[in-house]
């Protein structure tokens, strides 16, 4: 399997513009014209008139401080600070750069040149950091890139996005040349390759690979290989001259004193700060919280399947931690027990003393009779009336397995309905079992052989008594020992065995899960059931993960939305494409706890973590709810009448007049200022490297002052704006003509570039949405069976119930938002005048040029007039609203287009009302 990728996801175009946006007014490098430097040192490690090509930042910090700003406006974000400074690029907050230091006072950032980018799990900040990486290139001729990583599992999957998105890349930037290097301290020219080559390259290094510093290291006699001198000189100092863009990956484990020294020592002219849980979101450009990510559908919704939400077990789960002396307190025992209380069922630590009664404080019936009786300090246990006897440690292992046991059969039992209803789509469906340790799914004899432990055990028998079940019949026709395998960090001889997830032996784990994730997808593979270490959790990294259950006979420290996160991606079909249906993008997660409690856990990490509420959108499995179809639906002769009308399949085209476009953008481009560049470094440069003359330098110094117009490069202006707005070169240079640009190109064309671009494509949309035109496809119409072929299934949150049967298809209405949709549902259902009405399924789609869309509802009104309905409930009546997206404006707009073709039709939107519906009718 090939995995596709969505080149125009908007949230992802987003970020990446942010960090473009930061140098708007840098002038684009062109090969011939990079910034190489001259290396002059001699001695031992050193390369006379070795040359390092790096990065070449021609903004003032002023400006580029003035363009955050703007950014942050655009975005809706507190604004950063600006300063008096030295002037003169400063790396980060963590050190200043060795090059380019200028003298007087300029405005700069506070939080120096370190830009954040928070984007939630799952929602593809991999895949938006390295299409930056190429943006960057392609804008500004940028070639240096490093990406620090704080773990193994991390730079594994950093490797994984690379070789999976090449071919991605290559078509969408045109295959520039690229090298990428994994650092690896026993390659001693690595440094020098990276910082030589006049190419794009970008280095995976992990921060424990550099953090100790040289000093440090040379004391104890081991040198950090980075830091070390040798015949191929000083690595470091090789990557220093290159001024590299530096990304940290997760930096909220980079904040360490040493750390955040080690990366300054990088000599980066900027830092960019991807993740979904910043500590200290320094220049935030971009943010994509859960809330968000969740409320857009970026991600899988979460449900909670507890097995303890009833009281399945009649055994006592009791388990004896800690007794000690609290002086005249007397003696306390720390005992872990189910206690219900108004939350429900809560696995909690108490605190019981000689006399305490279990039953009374658990309000339990399987504590009947559990009264502490005694309390033994010295041989640390405890004694209860029944004659039962505890040790500090012991915990009831009849309950627990139990408990596990009914976790592995809930987790068959909700893949294999998710393998039942997701088959015929193509998309295969994966478990996911997190465990503590190894020996509970294999274990090894004394002479090495392995066996299945008691997990592994225990789930062949589970599934070999769930899958006889007739629902399942013909599902499956695997051996049961083929379903299901382990990912384990393994020892010299092959044996797996328990880790912290940071050790050698993790590292073939990690590349073992990476390199099998196409393979996993497979559904003609039988493997769908992975057990793992949860020390490895954080390497796993596969879109097709439906459920997840986590078995610790420990406790754990793992937070709820670490757990969860392995599983949010989107799943893929077997063509490799992204699924977004969502009705099919629902993670599982088996819980040993009551939903209450996992809820209220996973609400608190999401909110102390960021800042922003989650409530209500953790949802509860035993909440589910089947809606269905009414009986002979297809006979009613309302339904009839509106589907008859809505039926029909349409396609589009879209006409553009290129002399409209000219005289439209022209007009617009003409009001764009354009000033000279500022810049603010002092170095020499090659400008010219002849075959037979050799080099010829040019030397520019400035301290924020504008530049030379002799030194100005000029690129293939017209190129670059072509390939961002796809306009043939003629129509271009009509437009910069009639703008009467071409004389600023030598003044900044760098700006120009940036200007037409802008103009263009934003006149590109306001025609298109005048020039598309809608056209029915002969003998194409939509299914009705589709509507029997299609389970709907939702929770009684997403649900309005039916009081009118008779007007509508289906028992229940489904709806996504429950204010405006769900109001809207009791409108329709309580008025006189409306006498049929119905959710339009989420396989309706109408194709526009930003993929497929799906309205609302289909009404019949029936007042002086008899009115047919098709429309879209937001909450606005405004088409212009700031609330509403461009991608939602435009769907509507082509909602109207293609409905306008049915006759005694009328589509209305965006709409909040009934009331405004029929009042929107009238006008038209």
């Amino acid at each position: 399997m090939k995995l596709q990728f969505d080149a125009n996801q908007d949230y992802q175009l987003e970020a990446i513009k942010a960090i473009v946006d930061v140098f708007a007014g840098q002038t684009l490098e062109s090969d011939e014209l990079s910034v190489v430097k001259e290396t002059t040192q001699k001695g031992q490690g050193s390369f006379v008139g070795n040359m390092t090509v790096g990065n070449q930042p021609q903004i003032n910090p002023e400006q580029l401080a003035k363009n955050v700003q703007q950014i942050q406006k655009r975005n809706t974000l507190p604004e950063s600070e600006v300063i008096l400074s030295g002037g003169g690029w400063g790396s980060a907050q963590w050190g200043t750069a060795r090059w380019g230091e200028g003298g007087g006072n300029t405005r700069s950032l506070k939080e120096g040149n370190n830009f954040t980018i928070e984007m939630e799990t799952g929602t593809g900040k991999t895949y938006v950091y390295l299409r930056t990486i190429h943006e960057l290139h392609k804008t500004y001729g940028f070639k240096k890139f490093i990406i620090v990583v704080p773990s193994v599992a991390i730079k594994e999957g950093v490797i994984k996005n690379l070789q999976i998105t090449k071919d991605h890349f290559a078509t969408i930037y045109g295959n520039p040349k690229m090298d990428y290097h994994v650092w690896n301290p026993r390659k001693r020219g690595q440094a020098r390759a990276f910082a030589t080559n006049n190419s794009l390259q970008i280095l995976i290094i992990t921060i424990d690979s550099f953090a100790k510093l040289a000093d440090k290291e040379e004391v104890r006699g081991k040198p950090n290989v980075i830091y070390q001198n040798s015949d191929w000189g000083v690595p470091i100092e090789f990557i220093q001259q290159t001024n590299p863009i530096v990304i940290l990956d997760e930096p909220q484990n980079m904040e360490t004193e040493i750390r955040k020294k080690a990366i300054s020592r990088l000599n980066p002219i900027c830092t960019l700060r991807y993740s979904a849980t910043h500590k200290y979101p320094y220049n935030l450009l971009y943010k994509l919280d859960p809330v968000k990510a969740y409320d857009l559908g970026l991600v899988k919704k979460i449900e909670v399947d507890s097995v303890m939400s009833e009281d399945s077990f009649s055994s006592a789960y009791l388990h004896l931690l800690k007794i000690e002396s609290k002086g005249k307190n007397g003696i306390v025992a720390h005992l872990e027990l189910d206690k219900d209380d108004e939350r429900g069922l809560q696995r909690q630590v108490v605190r019981v003393t000689g006399g305490d009664d279990l039953y009374t404080l658990t309000h339990r019936e399987s504590y009947q009779d559990y009264i502490v009786d005694r309390l033994d300090l010295a041989n640390q246990c405890l004694e209860f009336s029944n004659g039962k006897i505890m040790y500090v440690g012991q915990k009831d292992e009849s309950l627990h397995d139990e408990i596990v046991k009914y976790q592995i059969e809930r987790t068959i039992i909700n893949h294999l309905d998710k393998e039942r209803k997701l088959k015929d789509l193509g998309i295969k469906v994966l478990s996911l079992f997190f465990i503590d340790k190894v020996s509970n799914y294999r274990e090894y004899l004394p002479d090495g052989t392995p066996t299945k432990g008691k997990f592994a055990k225990w789930f062949e028998e589970i599934y070999n008594q769930v899958i006889q079940k007739p629902r399942y019949a013909g599902l499956l026709s695997y051996q049961v020992d083929t379903l299901h395998n382990g990912y384990f960090s393994a020892d010299k001889s092959g044996k797996w065995e328990d880790t912290k997830g940071e050790s050698i032996q993790d590292d073939s784990a990690y590349s073992l899960i990476m390199r099998e994730k196409e393979k996993l997808l497979d559904p003609t593979v039988p493997l769908r059931f992975i057990f793992s270490h949860s020390a490895l959790r954080e390497g796993w990294d596969n879109p097709n993960v439906f459920q997840i259950c986590t078995i610790n006979e420990t406790s754990s420290e793992m937070k709820k939305r670490q757990e969860i996160g392995r599983g949010l991606r989107l799943p893929v079909n077997t063509k490799g494409e992204r699924v977004r249906d969502e009705s099919v993008n629902i993670l599982t997660v088996i819980a040993n706890e009551s939903y209450d409690s996992f809820a209220k856990a996973l609400q608190s990490e999401i909110e102390s973590e960021t800042g922003v509420e989650f409530e209500g959108r953790i949802k509860n499995q035993r909440d589910r709810q089947l809606v269905k179809l009414k009986k002979n639906y297809q006979l009613d002769t309302n339904f009839k009448a509106i589907w008859d009308r809505i039926k029909y399949k349409s396609s589009y085209h879209v006409t553009l007049s290129t002399q409209d476009l000219v005289f439209k953008s022209s007009k617009a481009l003409a009001s764009s200022t354009i000033t000279s560049p500022r810049i603010t470094n002092t170095l020499t440069f090659i400008k010219k490297i002849d075959l037979e003359k050799g080099i010829e330098p040019s030397v520019r110094e400035s301290s924020g002052k504008m530049i030379s117009d002799s030194l100005i490069t000029i690129p293939d202006v017209i190129g670059k704006i072509e390939a961002h707005t796809h306009l043939t070169r003629d129509t271009i240079y009509q437009v910069l003509v009639s703008a009467e640009m071409i004389k600023n190109i030598i003044i900044n064309p760098q700006q120009v570039i940036d200007e037409a671009i802008r103009v263009i494509n934003q006149v590109k949309q306001e025609m298109m949405i005048d020039g598309i035109k809608y056209e029915k496809v002969d003998g194409s119409e939509w299914d009705m069976q589709l509507f029997e072929n299609q389970e709907l299934e939702t929770y009684l949150s997403n649900l309005v119930v039916v009081q009118n049967q008779d007007k509508t298809i289906y028992d229940y209405v489904a709806i996504d938002s429950p204010n405006i949709e769900g109001n809207f549902a009791k409108e329709l259902d309580s008025r006189d005048d409306i006498k049929f009405y119905f959710k339009l399924p989420n396989w309706f789609k109408i194709e526009t040029p930003l993929g497929g869309y799906n309205p609302d509802w289909a009404v019949i009104f029936e007042g002086d007039n008899r009115i047919y309905f098709v429309a879209e409930t937001k909450g606005t009546n405004d088409i212009d609203d700031i609330k509403l997206t461009p991608s939602e404006r435009f769907k509507i707009i082509c909602g109207k287009a293609h409905f306008d073709l049915s006759e005694r039709l009328i589509y209305v939107g965006p709409i909040d009302s009934v009331e405004k519906m029929i009042s929107k009718s009238y006008a038209q």
